[in-house]
Order: structure tokens, then sequence, then C-alpha cells
């Protein structure tokens, strides 16, 4: 049983270290200058994170010998490159009977499709899941135990791809048919995590880290809902799950943007230091746009746009999303 992961990023070698055990081969992908030559001397990278890759493992930059004869391929790349490596894709042979599944959180842009419908957009023949969940890179790559959701309109393959995913006592596997749901938790809750770095950085406190998860988590319901998420999954691993955790840790790198631009710090500035992608800083512009393209509002990721993409001050941030005019919380219950 054959594994292709493509994109070299952290949280890509993070799942091709994980699930050594559950494939007989195991090959990684990534662009040539991401590849250097320690890196495919050692198989290890120690920046953002540090990952040892196991020695069976293959790390090419050839996309065709990556995917050939792979049953199952792992897409882990930004949602940017989404699209990208689709058509590469096309143009390298997949075949129909291979299983694209997406473990990426993001919503594309200007397009404003999550990446399932991207890919199906340009890979109609072939069944799409998505991995998605409470799922930090570097306290799985510590072997600390989390449970995530694969998610598939076809329960079978979902349940097929639940054995090859599940890794005892330490990575616990979920079925679920609701795509949209679970796409949505993962990809908006990042948006909400730079809220809550904002407001750890401004030593806000504990109640109003509470809200702010809250009040987040209310956008992303109704958002979710507006698009077809089942609400049942936007309570789950993959919404309610991956919030907690993202919301909560250092280790998200969304969190760390929101923490840095509460100290004062700049966007490239910011970026640059992380050395990686943080997809909520795109996701907060993505997310505004559906709200307006669905008419719906959405004060606190409007907030975090403006505070990842403007010079408005951060008094005014706070003067403005606090001083709304009065609404009703039930306004904003779950109602499909």
């Amino acid at each position: 049983m054959k594994l292709a992961v493509l994109g070299a990023g952290s949280w890509g070698l993070t799942l091709a270290w994980m699930l050594e055990e559950n494939f007989d081969d195991i090959y990684v992908w990534g662009r040539s200058e991401d590849l250097t030559p320690s890196f495919l001397e050692t198989k290890k990278k120690t920046y953002p994170i540090e990952v040892q890759l196991p020695q069976k493992t293959i790390i090419t930059d050839n996309i065709k010998e990556a995917i050939d004869n792979a049953e199952i391929i792992l897409l882990v790349v930004s949602t940017a490159g989404t699209r990208p490596v689709c058509e590469l894709l096309k143009k390298s042979g997949l075949k129909s009977s291979q299983i694209i599944v997406n473990a990426s959180k993001g919503i594309e842009l200007p397009s404003l499709k999550t990446l399932s419908k991207v890919i199906k957009e340009v890979l109609p023949e072939n069944h799409v899941a998505v991995l998605s969940g409470p799922t930090l890179a570097v306290e799985v790559l510590k072997g600390l135990p989390t449970a995530a959701s694969i998610a598939c309109e076809d329960i079978e393959i979902a349940a097929y791809l639940q054995k090859y995913f599940n890794v005892p006592n330490r990575f616990r596997i979920y079925t679920n048919t609701d795509v949209i749901g679970v796409e949505l938790g993962g990809s908006l809750k990042n948006v909400v995590a730079i809220a809550s770095g904002f407001v750890d950085a401004k030593h806000f406190g504990c109640n109003s880290r509470g809200a702010i998860l809250t009040r987040g988590f209310a956008e992303i319901v109704r958002i979710g809902l507006a698009l077809g998420a089942n609400p049942s999954t936007l309570y789950g691993l993959s919404g309610m799950g991956d919030l907690i955790a993202t919301c909560s840790s250092p280790l998200s790198r969304n969190y760390s943007v929101g923490y840095k631009l509460g100290e004062g710090k700049k966007l490239d500035e910011i970026l640059k230091e992380l050395g990686a992608i943080a997809e909520g800083v795109k996701t907060s512009q993505a997310l505004c746009e559906l709200a307006k393209k669905l008419g719906m509002e959405t004060p606190l990721s409007q907030t975090v746009y403006e505070a990842v993409y403007t010079d408005i001050s951060h008094e005014q941030l706070l003067y403005n999303l606090m001083n709304r005019k009065f609404k009703s919380e039930e306004s904003y219950t779950l109602k499909k």
C-alpha cells in the first residue's frame, strides 16, 4: 500500500512521519526549491518545526514518481497552491481510482470555494475526502493523543480511509459525510484564532477570550449553515474541537499571528518570523467576502481583517467591536 504526500511543509511531513507503520511505501513530494540538499540527505527538517522522517520515506520533486501506484494521495499544500497542484496532477497521469485526501484548511480567493470544491472542479473523476480536527503538528510529533474527522460524501470511502489514518493510542479517526461542514470548521476557526492571540497579547483576560471564542463560533455557525453544513459537524472535532485547540495554544501559527499583532508588530514581519503560512490571514478576507455575499454580519471576522490588513489602531478596533448596536444572542442560535 502506497501513500503519496504532496506538500513538504510542517503538517505534510508530520503526517508522513505519523503514518509510517500504516503504509508499505510513503513518498513525499515538494517543490524543488523546498527540498534542500540537507533535507534530501538526512530526511530531517528543523524549521519551523523539527521532523525526522523514517528512512524508508522517499522524497522527490517529481510528482509523477510520487503518485504512481499510490492508492491514496494526501494533499497538504497551501490554499493558493491547491488548484495549481491539482492541475499538475491531471497532467501527471492521475487515475480516477486514486483517492485524494485534503488536509489543508482554507478558502480559495477570489472564488470563495472550499478546497474540496476546487479539487473536484479540476479532478471530477476522483473521490475527494477531507481530514481535519484539533491537530497541532508539534503535539502530534510528540505522540500526544488526539482525534480528527475524515469526511467524504461516500461513507464507504470514508470508512476505508479511517482504517489507514487511525493510529492506535495517538490519532483516533471518526468518519463523516458532511464534507462542507468539516472543511468550514477547520478553515474559519483560524480567523478566530488570530483574534484569540490578539486578546492574550493585550492581557484582556479569560473572560474576553471566552467571549471571543463564543462570538467567533457563532459566526462560523452562521456561515456554515448558510452553505449547507450540518450543525452537529460544527459542534464536532473539526469545528468546536479545532477551535478550542487552535485558539488556546501558541503552537498555532494563527494564534501566533494574532499575538504578535497585539504586540504591535506588522504582518510582513510576523510572517517572516513564522517561516510558514498562516492560513487565517487570507481566510479573514475570504470570510468577510463570503459574509457580504450571503448578506450576513460577521463583526469579529471583520475586526480581524482590519487588524491584519489596515493600520487602524488597536483602541479603535476594540471600540468598534464593543460598541456596536445592541443585539439579541437568541438571534444567533443554531437554526437551519
